[in-house]
């Protein structure tokens, strides 16, 4: 089975950082796309930064400039790196990878558990 570890989550003092890490395991072979997504207390989970298997990357307006995903593709692994982080950041993080056991096989959405991001005030 495919499996999501996710680290580096905490708590940070604003305008801190974290580098969360997202490993990727098991059965799949094939990584297309690798994201992050988040959702905060009373809110919607939200689209926080994608890569795609060409290293092209999309950000939520709200942390363009603050925020870097990146992907290590020896690793099976993707990172977000988190810069100037505000009390707003506050959410549980869920890395998000689409892929497949085969390449040219259907796709397939797998999330992981979250990571608690706490930017205290």
């Amino acid at each position: 089975q495919v499996q999501l570890v996710e680290s580096g989550g905490g708590l940070v003092q604003p305008g801190g950082s974290l580098r969360l890490s997202c490993a990727a395991s098991g059965s799949i072979v094939s990584l297309n796309s690798m994201g992050w997504w988040r959702q905060a207390p009373g809110k919607q989970r939200e689209l926080v930064a994608n890569i795609n298997s060409g290293g092209s990357t999309n950000y939520a307006d709200s942390v363009k400039g603050r925020f870097t995903i990146s992907r290590d593709n020896t690793k099976n692994t993707a990172y977000l790196q988190m810069n100037s982080l505000k009390p707003e950041d506050t959410a549980v993080y869920f890395c998000r990878v689409v892929g497949s056991k085969v390449s040219g096989a259907p796709l397939a959405v797998y999330w992981g558990q979250g990571t608690q991001v706490t930017v205290s005030s």
